[in-house]
């Protein structure tokens, strides 16, 4: 096939690139590389000035979409008035651009809803001044909250197809009608863990089914013959973004356990979020500022070599008040690739990748004392680790390889028609 005609698959996303989705970036990267080709529309731009690597490897065309409602208005029509689309010249006229409108103002009057106006307005824009010449022919959004709304409008104005991958806080914070809808429109669904799976399968209408594929890590990039044992002053790790699912006031709760048993340890944690500050109070409240130390977000390269260093990489992760949690958090699965084993909880979907005492030791969500307990042990108990660190790293080579998901993905794909190039 041409390549200037060949089929385009639109991906699209909340941000891009986001130092937090790696897992896009990779599967981007990797349909690249088995030759799908693709054009990235993103939401808005991205909030961090750096990006990992990675990204300079990524061929496809990126498309912006305006962010705000005013600015949706004033692309399309040159008017931030909310009824500029019906004073627009070409209503009544083009009678494509009529009905797509109408549709559009269907969806406000109906919904009543600012964030449903902008979304439909933002798909809009993807029709008028994405789609012509593009080649596009299928949307595919990850996030199953706003970026599958987009898609969704997309497709209602363009007659094109959708899909969405469904991963955490997008399934879970929706209520089960409104995701059982986008499941009943789009083409087909794709999430990330069993239990997502599960779940998502249980709320779809009959004969939808659910694909499970895993975002699987890098396993030439997270690779690491570090020695099993360890020996004190010890060194703990986390990278997690300051958001409630991450449990991190049980971690630091449960360091201070260890502070008081007199275990000589140093914490480092990487990542940033909007409850950081409090979330960092919370350490110096406890008494452990000269033990712990916030190092910001970090590029791959430099988390690396703190995974290198340290001697248990830990998660608190929980089901927040809003529904939020996990999936898999990619991070385990670096951090046992590293050969650094994981204290975590039995959250969602980590037990399918952390199996207690065998490839990790996990815990109750919220109960510090037994994550301070499992700390300790894993730290110290050299026999464990060179049982745990094994398996573990066997664990994530057997079941989190992205190549091998990225190819069960574009299977995927293809039963839907949507093939690589020639």
């Amino acid at each position: 096939m041409n390549k200037k005609t060949q089929p385009v698959l639109a991906m699209i996303l909340k941000g891009y690139p986001r130092i937090s989705e790696t897992f896009i970036s990779n599967e981007i990267r990797l349909l690249e590389q088995r030759g799908v080709k693709i054009h990235i529309i993103s939401m808005r731009k991205p909030r961090e000035n750096f990006t990992h690597k990675s990204i300079s490897e990524i061929k496809a065309e990126v498309s912006y979409l305006p962010s705000t409602l005013e600015g949706c208005l004033e692309e399309l029509f040159g008017s931030a008035d909310m009824d500029a689309g019906l004073k627009d010249k070409r209503y009544g006229i083009d009678s494509a651009f009529t009905s797509r409108i109408d549709n559009i103002w269907k969806v406000y009057k109906d919904s009543g809803s600012e964030a449903s106006f902008k979304h439909m307005l933002q798909a809009e824009f993807i029709v008028e001044k994405i789609l012509p010449g593009s080649d596009i022919f299928h949307f595919h959004a990850h996030f199953a909250h706003s970026p599958c709304s987009v898609a969704r409008d997309a497709s209602r104005l363009s007659g094109l197809p959708f899909s969405f991958t469904a991963h955490a806080k997008d399934i879970y914070t929706q209520k089960p009608e409104k995701i059982t809808a986008k499941i009943s429109e789009a083409k087909f669904a794709v999430t990330c863990t069993g239990y997502n799976c599960d779940y998502l399968q249980s709320i779809a209408p009959e004969g939808k089914p659910i694909h499970k594929v895993y975002h699987g890590i890098d396993l030439k990039l997270f690779s690491s013959d570090k020695k099993y044992t360890s020996s004190a002053p010890y060194e703990i790790f986390t990278v997690a973004r300051f958001t409630a699912k991450k449990g991190l006031p049980t971690v630091f709760k449960a360091l201070k356990k260890l502070d008081e048993k007199g275990i000589d340890f140093s914490y480092k944690i990487v990542g940033d979020g909007d409850e950081r500050e409090e979330t960092l109070a919370l350490i110096d409240k406890l008494g452990l500022s000269e033990k712990c130390t916030w190092l910001g977000a970090k590029p791959h390269e430099e988390v690396l070599d703190l995974y290198r260093k340290a001697d248990l990489f830990t998660l608190g992760c929980e089901i927040a008040e809003n529904g939020d949690r996990d999936g898999i958090p990619n991070v385990l699965a670096e951090s046992m690739a590293m050969s650094v084993p994981v204290v975590t909880t039995t959250v969602s979907g980590i037990p399918e990748l952390v199996e207690s005492g065998r490839t990790g030791l996990l815990v109750e969500p919220g109960d510090h004392e037994a994550m301070a307990d499992a700390m300790e042990r894993i730290l110290t108990d050299q026999e464990l680790r060179k049982s745990v660190i094994p398996a573990a790293k066997e664990r994530v080579h057997e079941i989190f390889d992205n190549r091998y998901w990225i190819n069960k993905l574009a299977d995927v794909y293809e039963i839907y028609g949507i093939k690589a190039g020639s």
